[in-house]
């Protein structure tokens, strides 16, 4: 056990778990999954409370995890650090028939991410472009700023 603790001071995020796995295959406490992850084990538990994560066997009271759990976290972490919502993780587990094959889980939420990333980039462009009108402004009072954007909205 003090091995794993080891690794797990050493390593992060998912490189630790093959290293975890083989270290110890049952029995990873909620603190020893938290680790792995960078995560704090009120992260896991509200994984487990919201559906992500399957609720642990218990073992004298405590979470008793599997190493099955350190590979859905590691799925989860990606899908978090790619901008996925826990709502589309929970999709990405759960919103398709069973049997539907990773690759097409993956595909059909990155498209949708990737629409959706092309719509805040053209938004981000549009604000860019204010600003840098803004930063030209030439009037005298913030009134007369409102006077001509709004001549502006009206007569385009």
């Amino acid at each position: 056990m003090e091995f794993c603790r080891e690794i797990g001071s050493n390593m992060s995020g998912v490189q630790a778990v093959y290293s975890y796995a083989s270290c110890m295959a049952n029995d990873l406490a909620i603190s020893d999954v938290a680790r792995v992850f960078g995560l704090r084990a009120s992260a896991i538990r509200y994984y487990e409370r919201i559906g992500i994560l399957p609720p642990p066997l218990r073992k004298n009271g405590q979470r008793c995890y599997e190493e099955s759990v350190l590979f859905r976290l590691a799925v989860v972490q990606r899908a978090r650090e790619t901008g996925f919502t826990l709502d589309e993780i929970r999709n990405l587990f759960f919103g398709f028939d069973p049997g539907t094959r990773p690759r097409k889980r993956w595909r059909d939420l990155s498209q949708r991410k990737l629409a959706e990333l092309e719509e805040r980039m053209k938004r981000l462009k549009t604000m860019e472009r204010l600003l840098k009108r803004m930063e030209n402004c030439r009037c005298d009072a913030l009134e007369e700023c409102g006077k001509r954007l709004l001549s502006r909205t009206w007569h385009t």
